[in-house]
């Protein structure tokens, strides 16, 4: 269904006549330029869609179109509708204002930081004035004023909340109320079709209740938008979901790529998912269908001039803050896909979809969206420079503690075939927990050991300090017990060979040679006692000292040695005398 732009429109942003594009979560209409920016902030931020190029839910089309025309714009530009803004500098974005820096920072001020929004008053619990809010989204949605709910909305109030006086959310208001263009707005808030009441009743039952059968179709119709988005993608077609066709899978007319082992894989890993995980997979592949729908319209509508290469570029889905990094990475290489293995997945997504929706889930805690996506990327058939690159950074996962159990049995599967065989048999867990059991037993003993060590380490450390502490002090009392004689014998003399310095060389050379010797000893005097002279600077001393003495340091130890022995010519005439 496509819309009559009315010559009085214009851009919400830059104030440019005839807008062609759709903001349908902030209720504006913008041009072409402006739509560049608004693509480049993500779903989270704006979705955009084509006034007569995209195909539109006509209630959802008129909920736009209400919205533009009631002053919803207001909502966003509250602030700069103040004579006073004017006075500070702060101004709206113009018609021949560039496009780089003016508009985009205008429109990222305006719909991402919410900087002209109209702020409640702040009060010290924040989550008191939340649910006030969203008690008044609860009164206010069973009228048909839009632009009071998008100001709540816009504020904080909760599509979803569940009034626990009422027992019920916002949408089953509306729908019991027959406010179709209410139900269209909280449902782009995030609002959920079958979510039940306190008795268990959706808005689905509610509008069909009310007699609102319009509305009751619509709503069944938004439950099953996504996956009606992605079948749509493939194949051009919805299901009728008045007949009970709630699912369409295409068929791939080239199945090569199906019967491929890494394919399959990929399929079961797809099928051990939980349901949460499944659900961020199919959000985020439905956002890259978007993406990719939205690209080729705006290329059909541009007509090739400088708008196409100077416009924002949107290659792959922008960050959305809220999500994790792991998943925004997962989101935009989610680009890399080619048409083939992008077709693949969505179409692996539809016929899970259909099989949990029958009641036929399989949960494992094996899976994530990492492995996932890593699976299905299939590089080999890819070309460029990022062919041989994974399409996830490698993360921790029970890889590793698979691939020790199959070693452990004795088997020779890959990786992803371990990690693709769904949940595991009470045999196989029981394996698991005799495995971890000798781990940790393992473990512990090594910790003992370890305990032991340590203590003897810290041992040995306290006597190696004792010993250099007793060797340090021993170096200082060791050289002054040797060079200072006693005070009680006389200073020693080279009068002959009874003297002090040669009892002392014959104490140390023979325990046979003393004081009473009977007659001196000569150097022609052949015996175990008797040793050639030393030369000039060496030491006549055995090489092991005295247990209480300490060695002498290297330029002390010759001179010691020169003036304690008397030379050769003195001691012949000794003899001779």
């Amino acid at each position: 269904m496509s819309k009559r732009v009315r010559n009085t429109d214009v851009c919400a942003d830059c104030s440019a006549p005839d807008p062609r594009w759709a903001s349908v979560n902030r209720g504006v209409l913008i041009c072409d330029e402006c739509c560049s920016v608004h693509r480049s902030l993500g779903r989270h931020s704006s979705q955009v869609r084509h006034l007569t190029h995209t195909p539109w839910p006509p209630n959802q089309l008129q909920m736009v179109q209400t919205l533009y025309s009631n002053g919803a714009n207001s909502i966003w530009e509250h602030s700069l509708l103040d004579p006073a803004s004017v006075l500070s500098g702060r101004r709206k974005a113009g018609p021949q204002d560039r496009l780089h820096p003016n508009k985009t920072e205008f429109i990222k001020a305006k719909y991402q930081m919410l900087a002209f929004v109209h702020r409640m008053p702040c009060r010290d619990d924040d989550s008191f004035t939340a649910k006030d809010l969203s008690k008044q989204l609860h009164s206010s949605v069973r009228t048909g004023n839009l632009e009071t709910c998008l100001r709540l909305l816009s504020l904080g109030a909760q599509a979803n909340f569940f009034h626990p006086e009422k027992g019920n959310t916002p949408l089953h208001v509306a729908a019991k109320a027959g406010q179709v263009s209410q139900a269209e707005l909280l449902t782009v808030y995030g609002a959920d079709p079958g979510a039940p009441d306190t008795t268990g009743k959706t808005p689905v039952d509610y509008a069909r209740e009310a007699g609102h059968q319009e509305l009751s179709e619509r709503l069944v119709e938004i439950q099953y938008e996504l996956t009606d988005r992605l079948a749509f993608y493939l194949c051009g077609r919805r299901p009728d979901h008045k007949t009970g066709q709630h699912f369409i899978v295409p068929q791939m007319a080239d199945s090569s790529l199906d019967l491929s082992e890494l394919a399959k894989a990929a399929k079961r890993k797809l099928q051990s998912l939980s349901n949460h995980l499944f659900e961020e997979l199919a959000m985020d592949v439905y956002d890259e269908v978007d993406r990719r729908e939205t690209d080729a319209v705006w290329l059909a509508t541009q007509n090739h001039s400088t708008l196409v290469t100077e416009t924002t570029v949107v290659p792959f889905l922008p960050v959305n803050p809220e999500y994790s990094s792991t998943r925004n990475q997962g989101r935009q290489k989610l680009a890399r896909f080619n048409a083939h293995e992008f077709a693949t997945l969505v179409i692996d997504i539809l016929s899970d979809a259909k099989r949990r929706q029958q009641g036929n889930a399989v949960v494992s805690p094996k899976g994530s969206v990492e492995l996932l996506m890593r699976g299905m990327r299939m590089g080999s058939s890819s070309e460029g420079p990022d062919a041989d690159q994974p399409d996830y950074d490698s993360v921790a996962s029970d890889e590793d503690t698979d691939a020790e159990h199959s070693a452990k049995d004795d088997r020779t599967k890959s990786l992803d075939s371990d990690l693709s065989d769904g949940p595991i048999s009470m045999q196989e867990f029981q394996e698991v927990k005799n495995a971890l059991c000798l781990s940790e037993a393992k473990i512990q003993q090594l910790m003992r050991v370890n305990t032991n060590l340590s203590d003897e380490l810290r041992l040995m450390q306290k006597k190696l300090q004792s010993l250099q502490s007793e060797n340090s002090s021993l170096r200082r009392q060791g050289p002054a017990s040797i060079y200072q004689a006693p005070a009680d014998q006389p200073e020693p003399s080279y009068s002959g060979p009874s003297s002090g310095p040669k009892r002392r060389q014959s104490a140390r050379v023979s325990s046979s040679s003393s004081l009473g010797s009977s007659r001196p000893m000569s150097m022609y005097e052949t015996g175990s006692a008797l040793k050639p002279h030393p030369s000039k600077g060496e030491c006549p001393y055995p090489e092991e000292p005295h247990p209480s003495l300490t060695p002498f340091p290297p330029h002390v130890k010759g001179r010691f040695c020169d003036l304690l022995f008397i030379p050769p010519l003195i001691s012949i005439h000794l003899v001779l005398v």
